[in-house]
């Protein structure tokens, strides 16, 4: 891994944010193949936004479906940073230029009630540790010029991470079958988008076990109070300015969120 690359890309990508304007591909600065790299690209930028005094509130999951991981020639999921000022309310809207490139998934959110610090999460851990659930909506943002992104550019560019919108009720895991559940987004009042958790690593409780064990090999457990976006139940769906976007999850609740004209 070359430092130097690192730290150029991590810096072009904060350029990019700061700027407004999107990047170059991050992939000519260091191997296409080294995923390693772009996690310590996520990492620097994690680190230089921790000294500005950004918040971390949790993370978020990538590539959870298997067409997702086919497209970008992986096997398993990518993960990025959820920071406090990436969180919008139930209802809000986006102002312009606020997320580079936006796109839209339907997701379900999960806020821990315990560490998930174990090796080899099981089904029965994950359980345990998740205290409720939301319906959400990802605002992923690109700040790479070119939307065709290779693994390394996704991963280093935070996994895509532009906002989240946690809508409601809150609710226990108690009586929801989220690998079977249907979630429909609409866009300007006509459905654009439907799918179910299955599309979700077979079922976002799955997707949060993956997560888990990841950063617990990475050193960088997930604890109590964590938020956790598990990943979309259907394919991204593009945003413009005055969209009225809603999520409806059955038998969960709503979430939506506007972007100005």
């Amino acid at each position: 891994m070359k430092v130097k690359a690192v730290i150029d890309a991590a810096a072009r990508l904060r350029q990019a944010e700061e700027s407004g304007t999107p990047c170059a591909n991050l992939r000519d600065l260091f191997d296409a193949e080294d995923i390693a790299a772009a996690y310590a690209v996520q990492t620097a930028n994690r680190d230089h936004w921790l000294k500005a005094g950004r918040r971390p509130v949790g993370r978020k999951i990538a590539l959870s479906a298997k067409g997702a991981q086919a497209m970008f020639r992986t096997t398993e999921p990518a993960y990025g940073m959820l920071y406090a000022d990436m969180l919008l309310g139930d209802g809000d809207e986006v102002a312009k230029g606020r997320v580079l490139q936006p796109r839209l998934e339907g997701e379900v959110a999960m806020v821990l009630d315990r560490d998930l610090d174990m090796e080899e999460p099981t089904l029965v851990d994950v359980l345990r540790a998740v205290g409720y659930c939301l319906p959400a909506i990802e605002i992923v943002g690109c700040r790479i010029a070119s939307l065709d992104t290779k693994l390394v550019d996704l991963v280093a560019d935070n996994a895509g991470g532009g906002l989240f919108v946690l809508g409601g009720p809150a609710r226990k895991l108690d009586g929801l079958d989220l690998r079977r559940m249907t979630m429909v987004m609409t866009k300007n009042g006509e459905q654009v988008a439907q799918g179910t958790g299955a599309n979700v690593a077979g079922s976002p409780l799955n997707a949060l076990a993956w997560l888990a064990a990841r950063l617990v090999t990475d050193g960088q457990p997930l604890k109590a109070g964590d938020v956790v976006m598990t990943g979309t139940y259907f394919a991204m769906q593009p945003a413009a300015p005055g969209d009225q976007i809603e999520v409806i999850a059955e038998g969960l609740g709503r979430c939506s969120v506007s972007f100005a004209a």
